[in-house]
């Protein structure tokens, strides 16, 4: 059993079922998840996403790390050329406000796709920053979504918490599109250097120096760092390996 929730119920079940389970840690530690481990153990194998997640789950459970990967063949490399883009939910711990105010510092036109999750923010620190080189587009599909990763010049990340894992970038980087924003939690393990630009948290203008910086970086060699760490096939492979380690000694007994 591979369970991806959220909910305490099934670690508190594992111990009934006659199949072993595997829980993925997509998030920071959950309260009620620590309470429950506390009181029963851990009756699953975990992994988590990212290595900053196993370490942060380190005080309650082992885990392994099989990072998030992204099917390479639909999310394809592209030219280039562009404006900026910021994508993901339209949140405060996002911060997509500070994303326009560094491509504004920059120079740099941008474009912002995503739900919008917290109205009353996007209305208070958003929208009044919008217009003279900022739009934002909606909520896009994935093809529509790829198709502005592929034509733009550096795509903006702006978190104001710590990243557990940070799709978007690697939606970026499989663009062949550089990253420029800030240095939280596990996007330094996706990002390396010649593929993006990283900085201190919350120093917008250091962020609109990294996007200029980042747009000149070689889309080819973005594209290769995504090849690398981000590939769905190898993530496959290594629940897969993970999936041998928990079956053969049942099979063995």
């Amino acid at each position: 059993v591979h369970h991806n929730g959220l909910h305490e119920l099934p670690l508190l079940l594992a111990a009934t079922l006659r199949a072993p389970m595997i829980t993925t840690l997509h998030t920071p530690p959950l309260p009620l998840w620590e309470s429950t481990l506390a009181v029963t153990g851990p009756r699953s194998s975990f992994v988590a996403v990212s290595e900053h997640v196993r370490r942060s789950w380190s005080h309650c459970l082992s885990s392994v790390v099989v990072r998030n990967g992204l099917d390479l063949t639909r999310w394809r490399s592209g030219d280039g050329g562009g404006p900026a883009v910021w994508s993901g939910r339209l949140v405060p711990e996002k911060a997509p406000h500070e994303a326009i105010d560094a491509c504004r510092a920059a120079g740099v036109p941008l474009v912002l796709a995503g739900p919008v999750h917290d109205r009353e923010y996007v209305e208070r620190e958003v929208t009044p920053r919008l217009g003279a080189g900022a739009t934002y587009l909606g909520h896009l599909r994935h093809e529509e979504l790829g198709d502005w990763l592929r034509r733009a010049s550096v795509a903006v990340v702006t978190p104001a918490w710590d990243e557990p894992y940070g799709l978007v970038v690697s939606e970026a980087l499989a663009s062949g599109t550089p990253v420029a924003g800030y240095d939280r939690g596990a996007l330094s393990e996706i990002v390396a250097p010649g593929s993006g630009v990283l900085v201190p948290s919350g120093d917008v203008s250091a962020v609109a120096g990294a996007v200029r910086a980042a747009r000149s970086l070689d889309r080819q060699h973005v594209r290769r760092r995504a090849e690398a760490v981000c590939s769905a096939s190898w993530m496959i492979e290594q629940y897969e390996h993970c999936y041998v380690g928990l079956v053969d000694p049942l099979v063995a007994a």
